[in-house]
């Protein structure tokens, strides 16, 4: 006999839950069951595009035998607070990014779903790109050789009207940063994925062409636990947005993925070595696609029904996610260093030490 769907419960109606939905309805090991809002208009809203039942009453969602993981789809700030409460509940739990915007809240959120018995995944999508997997299959494999720089270039842009169509937008409060935190987090996962642990971190940030708290403009120069080194670029300011690039080399061979896909992949083992003065890429070669650049509503949700996926088997099979609460707190210290080295004016060293847990 087969299993039955598992029951998903989405709480948080706003922008980014009918990916979450669109996501569920792709798997038939899995199906929506109830959508939670405290604004009561967002919650019937998104209850009637979605055919389920909808609710301000989260602590009545999390009741339900019928839901069996929760999709944490609140501003940034609260996620582990929801997190936790639908982990006390005995749900598994699926935390968009980041997990969290402190590293004391990201490590009680993981914490809590281990005591509890849950699985916890934290989205990054684009980890299950098919152009990202095949170059995490290349450092795997050798092919690069030694990894000697990796960049990830983030130059989208929003629009004043953005962050003022929520009260929670660009305040160091609730989004927890700007566009390292809010949009770039998902390259700054993909570049510490490839390069492996950063070591340490030389930032500026400004806030350059928007009236918010936080940045809209961020530099920085990484350093690899490796040797290599980096530059992570982040941007809310670049009109009209540009595809988001992730570019790594090694000492075999070039890598460029721009909004998701593979466009640049030159190995020493194909191709041979070039002249003395090395070769440069035709016009053409690297092309731009669609991505969130200037829209948000213009990303796929593929990546979102892969990770979902990814957790209903690691639930059923009783293993792990490819994306836990420790994978998802990695990008979140990256950014937080950041921030850090762009406050003080000196070069920050990773791993931070959170502040101690208050009971």
């Amino acid at each position: 006999m087969s299993e039955q769907p598992m029951g998903f419960a989405i709480v948080g109606c706003g922008v980014i839950a009918p990916w979450h939905a669109r996501a569920i309805a792709e798997l038939p090991a899995a199906r929506l069951v109830t959508v939670v809002d405290e604004v009561e208009e967002l919650a019937a809203k998104r209850g009637a595009e979605f055919g389920v039942d909808h609710t301000t009453d989260l602590d009545a969602a999390l009741r339900r035998p019928d839901v069996d993981v929760v999709c944490v789809c609140v501003p940034s700030g609260q996620h582990a607070a929801v997190g936790l409460r639908a982990a006390g509940a005995g749900k598994h739990v699926v935390v968009e990014k980041p997990i969290d915007i402190t590293l004391e809240a990201a490590d009680r959120l993981i914490e809590a779903c281990r005591t509890a018995g849950v699985k916890l995944t934290v989205i990054s999508q684009h980890r299950y790109d098919p152009g990202v997997r095949h170059v995490r299959e290349l450092i795997d494999n050798g092919r690069l050789g030694r990894l000697v720089i990796g960049d990830a270039i983030i130059k989208w842009y929003r629009t004043q009207q953005y962050y003022d169509s929520g009260d929670w937008r660009g305040t160091w409060a609730l989004d927890g940063g700007g566009a390292l935190m809010n949009q770039g987090v998902h390259y700054v996962d993909l570049l510490q994925w490839m390069m492996g642990p950063v070591e340490s971190i030389f930032a500026r940030t400004e806030t350059a062409a928007h009236q918010i708290e936080v940045e809209d403009v961020a530099v920085a120069v990484l350093r690899f636990a490796s040797g290599a080194v980096g530059v992570l670029q982040g941007s809310t300011a670049v009109y009209p947005g540009l595809p988001e690039r992730l570019e790594i080399s090694g000492t075999e061979g070039t890598v460029i993925i721009e909004a998701g896909k593979l466009k640049v992949c030159e190995l020493k083992s194909e191709k041979g070595e070039t002249s003395a003065y090395g070769k440069k890429l035709r016009d053409g070669e690297a092309k731009e696609d669609d991505s969130g650049s200037g829209d948000p509503t213009a990303i796929s949700h593929y990546g979102h029904r892969e990770q979902l996926a990814d957790l209903i088997r690691a639930v059923r099979d009783g293993g792990e996610p490819m994306l836990t609460g420790e994978e998802g707190r990695r990008p979140l210290e990256v950014i937080l260093a950041v921030y850090e080295s762009a406050r003080s004016g000196r070069e920050v060293r990773l791993p931070l030490t959170p502040a101690p847990a208050t009971r």
